[in-house]
């Protein structure tokens, strides 16, 4: 047999292995809320070669390809455990039980890993939480998006309702549409209905009423059957306390605004400071995409080598914000052809760094660049840190921050040489620490950081809002502290 044949046969037995995966993921999501991961990276709803793939990225952080004929074992053992809600990476259970010299086999290793999650120490499924949109622009629809697909087993976060101004004849026909197809995101992974008379767009069954007000105090959410509801204010036109209260109406019980917070409403990233929320929090901000960026890798480098003072250069896609030909617009460069220039423009992520993380005392300062792609920006951050050190350090280190840290879910790892924007879109994560083009000289570090900054951005939402809704489910094995 030849070296092609060898290579093809090992294919389709890998192939043979992730078709045998997909019930046993399925099933645990399903009925138990189980999320299996790879990596942080989830392996819910994925086809055979989505999974492959998954398995394959390890080798971009961990520095070796992880097989399926590795993590299969794990899943196997974990379908016979008394598992409660929680999201189980199999990926970090098979790294784990190779340093594990005790000599316990993968059901034994397996069961002490998510003890947490079994048994009595298993948490209870909770009745779904109502969750509102107030908007339904580019965020809306990806947060829309990405609720039906965590609906899951019923439990945990239920799309219940979208608030926008009617823009004319079939306009809810229009917004499923827009729901349905996205030029940059592809098509949405499931079947849309209208029903026109009730006006209810049904995705993968949720049911999901369209509520047509020009403001908050037009509507009364009892009024469709929702009760203790997260909104989500996509739309940015309040921003501060007094104008998000407006939300606060009958059935609704938090606001979570998709853009940065002004006064005193407090600027949330997740993974840095969302164990800062009380729990009468009533008005939250998840702080802009920039934002979200560059806070994660800039906590986690304050931690291990200390941070003097920076500087933060984001190269930012176009948004809607900027007109598509010359136009009047209220700013001064924005008003000038998005695809057609690079337009210089001020950003508040530098300034809101304090929000978020107010125990760095070091001065941030930002500017921004809008370019003509629309979607993924980069973040270019550059530091003075308090100790020198050396490139290989720094990248060994965020390696593994992305790796096996608390912020493995915000901080994404890449080695790939010939890596460019298209190649993010759709990442989960806050941002995406570019090895090759990262630099260090002694006490200087600059740090290039990829970012979708509508769909890294989305995820964070969400998470947000599962914090704030209880079903922020544990991780096993629980990150390294």
């Amino acid at each position: 047999m030849t070296v092609k044949d060898d290579s093809f046969t090992n294919w389709k037995n890998r192939e043979e292995i992730a078709e045998s995966m997909i019930p046993m993921i399925g099933k645990l999501h399903r009925e138990r809320d189980v999320t299996v991961l790879v990596h942080s990276r989830s392996l819910v709803n994925k086809s055979v070669v989505s999974i492959l793939k998954t398995h394959r990225f390890a080798r971009q952080i961990a520095g070796e390809e992880l097989s399926v004929t590795e993590t299969l074992p794990f899943l196997q053992a974990l379908t016979t455990l008394d598992l409660g809600p929680s999201q189980i990476d199999i990926g970090m259970l098979a790294a784990t039980y190779k340093a594990d010299t005790r000599g316990l086999s993968v059901e034994e290793f397996t069961a002490e890993a998510v003890a947490g999650a079994t048994g009595e120490n298993k948490i209870e499924r909770r009745e779904p939480r109502d969750v509102v949109l107030y908007g339904f622009g580019r965020i809306g629809r990806l947060v829309a998006r990405l609720l039906i697909e965590k609906t899951g087993s019923g439990n945990g976060l239920r799309l219940r309702a979208i608030v926008v101004r009617r823009g004319g004849d079939q306009d809810i026909v229009k917004r499923a549409s827009l729901l349905r197809r996205d030029s940059i995101h592809g098509q949405f992974q499931g079947t849309i209905t209208v029903d026109e008379a009730k006006s209810t767009i049904v995705a993968n069954g949720n049911e999901i009423k369209v509520i047509y007000a020009n403001d908050p105090s037009e509507v009364d959410y009892t009024a469709y059957g929702i009760n203790d509801a997260i909104l989500i204010d996509n739309t940015g036109k309040w921003r501060d306390r007094a104008g998000l209260s407006h939300h606060l109406r009958p059935g609704i019980a938090k606001v979570v605004l998709t853009a940065p917070g002004k006064g005193d409403v407090p600027n949330i990233v997740h993974g840095v400071n969302h164990d800062t929320i009380k729990p009468d929090d009533q008005v939250i901000s998840c702080a802009s995409c920039t934002t979200n960026a560059i806070v994660p890798p800039l906590k986690a480098m304050a931690d291990e080598y200390g941070v003097l003072r920076g500087h933060v250069e984001t190269v930012h896609s176009f948004t809607n914000d900027q007109n598509l030909l010359d136009n009047y617009h209220k700013a001064d460069r924005r008003g000038r052809s998005a695809p057609l220039n690079m337009v210089i423009t001020e950003t508040g992520a530098a300034s809101a760094v304090a929000k978020a993380l107010p125990e760095l005392k070091a001065p941030i300062t930002g500017s921004s660049i809008r370019v003509p792609v629309p979607d993924v920006s980069i973040a270019i951050l550059s530091l003075r840190l308090g100790r020198e050190t050396t490139r290989e350090e720094v990248l060994d280190y965020l390696r593994n921050v992305s790796l096996t840290s608390p912020l493995k879910r915000q901080i994404d790892f890449i080695t790939a040489p010939d890596a460019v924007s298209s190649d993010f879109i759709g990442s989960r994560h806050a941002s995406i620490v570019d090895a090759g083009a990262t630099k260090v000289d002694g006490d200087n570090a600059i740090l290039y950081l990829w970012y979708d900054n509508e769909f890294g951005y989305s995820c964070q939402v969400i998470r947000v809002v599962q914090h704030v809704s209880g079903v922020e489910y544990p991780t096993y094995p629980a990150p390294a502290v």
